[in-house]
C-alpha cells in the first residue's frame, strides 16, 4: 500500500507545484500519511483544506478509506 500512496502522492506533486508549492513525504506508516507541506503550500492559509479535503479524500477514494493524513511541521 505504500507504493501506491507514494505514486499517487507524486501524481498529486505537480497540482501544488503549480501553485508554487510542494509536498515532502515524511513518514507514512500502515494508513497514516505524515506529509510537510513547502513553498507557498507551507504559508498559505488554506493548507489544512488542502490535506484534508484534497490529498486525504483523493488517496481515501483511490486507495483506502481509511488513510489519514496529517501534517507536520
Amino acid at each position: 500500500m505504500q507504493d501506491m500512496i507514494r505514486a499517487k502522492l507524486e501524481e498529486l506533486r505537480g497540482m501544488l507545484q503549480a501553485d508554487g508549492g510542494d509536498l515532502e513525504v515524511v513518514a507514512i506508516e500502515d494508513k497514516n500519511v505524515k506529509l510537510r507541506l513547502r513553498g507557498a503550500c507551507g504559508s498559505c492559509p488554506h493548507a489544512t483544506i488542502t490535506l484534508k479535503q484534497g490529498i486525504e479524500r483523493i488517496l481515501r477514494e483511490s486507495i483506502d478509506p481509511e488513510i489519514l493524513v496529517e501534517r507536520v511541521q
